[in-house]
């Protein structure tokens, strides 16, 4: 710990003391004479100092009523409240800004576990005045004018993804190593983090472990006794950096070396000289970075970021927001979490929700959840069709159906109409597990538009996929006269022509087909509803195309991949969320179990015993053909194989991506009609058909998957009367996040438990995939961590908006034009979803 930061202890120790305590005080002022005298006992007595010093402080009092951070639980209605730590000795409770009549009141309860330090809790918001061009502008300045960076650097940091001043500023650590404790090299143990102060004796190379590889070994001593320091990557830099007696800070975990001493492997050094001393007795944060830049350079380079442009970072949040959050600015909040204080709590910093951390991300969280709020009421003022409900031919359907709506299903039914009756377009999301019957909810929706005179646009991934829907709308809407056709890239020639001449005269009631539907040439004649199945499988500009006609149609957006709550606020906040949580009565469970390799032939055992009893069986490899770079099974190979081996005699077909799009679709249709009685496929089947004889999923090399993609490639089964099995071949354990994703698909078949914990293991980033654009990327918010401060935010962002709906106050300037920076003008793109 600094000298400076155990003064700023004395001095607030002062007003809390009695006579009881004298004595400790005394002590502690003469261990700081000896830190801040001239005389010298060696690195062991100034270490032994500060252990002391920190001893003493321990036992004085701490000022009563220490602030602390509290983020408020989710009340019973949904809304939550959030706090902040206020600069005043004792927490008062935040103003409670009257509530909309839209909302409920909201409660308050608290989270204890985030404790900033004294020091650490100044929430004064100091707001950006004027215009916020100039200081955006500067941030946009490249990474090479920061001091310290210069040109080769640049480049090297682009390559990493840091090009701007402001990328700088938002490269957050990844953690924050504690090195306030320095020991003596006789107090290191084993197995634990330590910090040292030492002299380097002596650096050699030498051949090192029992692969003999090269390596840079050198030798560290103190007063105390000696470690041994051992690099493996980088040898030439290490050996032309170090030299013997040079003073040095080593930061690391400590192993027992060969020899019977102790030993530090690529430890972090601080060589003291110049400024690098400041390196001890405070938290340093630690930077990914650049193979080529030491990670005291990138922590360099990151603080001289900070001193120079932290204070141009605007901050625009509304006032009364602050004040009932007790936030602190951007740039103040920006220097507590890549300069944190001397007290500040590592625990805490590293967990990401100290007070600096939150104020960032709760802006972030804030401007993306306006933004989404401002699409909604938007889209509230949109003119739009009023659909007359009931219609007398979704009436009819419910009649003809030859099955009850699942109780889900009417809840989504009336969630629909509702939406459907109102002159302002329908932005639905639709989520429901596999086989929990979306398609006829999608079909009620469509027979209510179709009763009023208007067309039906359904979307679908691929041309099996809309074919097999286009089939199951023919069957079902047939008895109430609904017309419909297909249209797909392979509906060519004089069939093409008709169908679009047919569908521009209003005879095709509805329109299934894949982007063909979207293409230039295609022309509804008075189009009201646009459905999307699978909608992750298309991007915004796809989706958009739907919206794009006079009538501006209802949209119902169809998943099978259940999305987490925080992400559906997120990444759907503009949508109305609707959700099938019930599967249809008689639906068959599917059984899954987890066998090694080596016991892929008592899995083939019972693939054969399905088969004969009349089943079929699909078998999933990850990849196409084989490779020499990978011992991964393909399959090519495996298809072959089985032909002539275990399932020879049973007529085993292959089907995967690299097929001609006409020869792969022959294949699904001939395994669907049961002349194929096995299909090795790629994960090609991940959105497929229906194929209800199907009872067996074999997933080769299981561990390779995700757990989302686990879960739908095993919705392939189960769709029949006949009990399925699900088996996942691990060829081996990746690790104990492998391990963990196949027991969860042991353990259930919940879509929704699958996807948050799928979201827990894979991070939002990968969960969604690449092609939901249109939103703020996160630079700070972490959707599993940070969902209390996310429900905060859109409370907030609600409330505001109910009193500013068009932020045309003079307060909203300036949240206007930071608005627009966050979002990066694709506001309008995020419209439809």
């Amino acid at each position: 710990m600094p000298l400076a930061a155990l003064e700023m202890k004395i001095a607030r120790a002062l007003d809390a003391v009695d006579e009881t305590v004298g004595a400790t005080l005394t002590e502690l002022r003469e261990v700081l004479a000896r830190l801040s005298g001239d005389e010298s006992g060696g690195a062991a007595a100034y270490a032994a100092d500060v252990q002391r010093a920190r001893m003493l402080l321990a036992e004085l009092p701490s000022p009563e009523g220490t602030p602390r951070t509290t983020i408020d639980r989710e009340a019973a209605d949904g809304t939550v409240a959030v706090g902040f730590p206020r600069p005043s000795a004792k927490t008062r409770p935040a103003k409670a800004r009257p509530a909309p009549s839209v909302r409920a009141p909201r409660a308050r309860a608290t989270i204890s576990k985030q404790r900033p330090s004294p020091a650490a809790v100044d929430t004064r918001y100091v707001r950006t005045a004027g215009p916020l061009r100039p200081h955006l502008d500067a941030l946009t300045v490249p990474i090479q004018y920061v001091k310290g960076v210069g040109p080769r650097r640049a480049e090297q940091l682009a390559e990493f993804g840091l090009a701007t001043v402001e990328d700088l500023l938002f490269h957050f650590p990844f953690r924050y190593e504690d090195r306030r404790h320095v020991e003596t090299i006789d107090q290191l143990q084993a197995g634990v983090v330590g910090s040292v102060l030492a002299e380097i004796a002596e650096v050699r190379e030498r051949w090192m472990g029992r692969g003999r590889r090269k390596a840079l070994q050198a030798t560290a001593r103190d007063e105390t006794g000696t470690i041994e320091l051992a690099w493996f990557h980088q040898l030439h830099f290490f050996r032309m950096r170090f030299r013997a007696g040079q003073q040095v800070l080593l930061h690391g975990k400590v192993d027992q070396a060969r020899s019977g001493g102790l030993r530090m492997t690529h430890p972090e050094i601080v060589l003291l000289e110049g400024d690098d001393d400041a390196e001890i007795g405070r938290v340093v944060p630690i930077y990914t970075k650049p193979a080529g830049i030491a990670a005291g350079a990138m922590r360099r380079l990151v603080h001289s970021a900070v001193e120079h442009y932290a204070g141009r970072v605007p901050s625009a949040l509304p006032a009364s927001v602050v004040e009932e959050r007790g936030l602190c600015d951007l740039a103040t909040a920006l220097r507590r979490v890549h300069q944190p204080e001397p007290e500040a709590d590592v625990d805490i910093l590293n967990a990401g929700t100290s007070a600096g951390h939150c104020a960032i991300v709760y802006d972030e969280l804030f401007y993306l959840q306006l933004g989404m709020t401002l699409r909604r009421a938007n889209v509230a003022r949109e003119s739009g069709i009023a659909f007359p409900v009931p219609a007398e031919r979704a009436r009819a359907l419910a009649a003809e159906l030859p099955f009850a709506l699942t109780g889900a299903q009417e809840r989504v039914v009336q969630e629909i109409e509702r939406d459907m009756s109102v002159p302002h377009p329908m932005h639905r999301l639709l989520q429901g597990d596999v086989g929990s019957g979306k398609t006829v909810v999608a079909l009620h929706a469509a027979a209510i538009a179709v009763d009023a005179g208007y067309q039906v646009a359904m979307m679908a991934p691929t041309e099996l996929l809309a074919e097999q829907h286009c089939q199951t709308l023919r069957t079902l809407g047939a008895p109430i006269g609904l017309r419909v056709a297909l249209l797909t890239g392979t509906v060519q020639g004089a069939l093409r022509g008709r169908t679009s001449r047919a569908l521009a005269r209003g005879d095709i009631d509805i329109a299934v087909g894949t982007h063909a539907l979207i293409q230039e040439g295609v022309a509804f004649h008075r189009l009201g509803l646009g459905i999307i199945d699978e909608q992750h499988r298309f991007g915004v500009r796809q989706r958009a195309a739907l919206k794009r006609h006079d009538t501006n149609p209802d949209i119902l957006l169809m998943t099978a991949t259940p999305i987490p709550r925080t992400l559906a606020l997120t990444y759907y906040g503009d949508l109305d969320v609707s959700v099938l949580d019930e599967l249809p009565p008689g639906r068959q469970s599917i059984g899954t179990r987890t066998f090694h390799e080596r016991q892929r032939s008592r899995v083939l055992a019972a693939v054969r015993r399905e088969l004969d009893a009349g089943r079929q069986a699909y078998i999933v490899c990850p990849l196409v053909d084989e490779s020499e770079k990978s011992d991964l099974r393909d399959a090519t190979t495996t298809a072959r194989e089985l032909a002539e081996g275990p399932l020879a005699g049973y007529r085993v077909a292959l089907a995967h991506g690299q097929m001609r799009s006409d020869e792969k679709d022959e294949v699904m249709r001939r395994f669907r009609e049961g002349e194929h009685q096995v299909l090795v496929c790629t994960t090609i089947v991940e959105v497929g058909i229906d194929v209800p004889n199907a009872t067996v999923m074999v997933i080769e090399h299981a561990e390779r998957f995700g757990l989302a993609q686990l879960h739908q490639l095993r919705g392939r089964v189960g769709r029949g009367a006949h009990r399925s099995h699900c088996f996942l071949v691990a060829a081996y354990a990746r690790g104990d996040q492998a391990r963990e994703r196949l027991r969860v698909m042991e353990q259930t078949t919940d879509g929704f438990r699958i996807a948050e914990k799928d979201l827990e293991l894979r991070g939002p980033g990968e969960f969604l995939g690449t092609r939901q654009s249109g939103l703020p990327d996160f630079r700070a918010a972490n959707l599993i961590r940070d969902g209390d401060l996310l429900r905060a935010s859109r409370a907030d962002a609600e409330a505001w908006l109910a009193g500013d709906p068009m932020l045309a106050s003079a307060e909203a300037a300036t949240l206007r034009e930071a608005l627009d920076a966050r979002w990066k003008g694709r506001l309008e793109l995020a419209r439809v979803g």
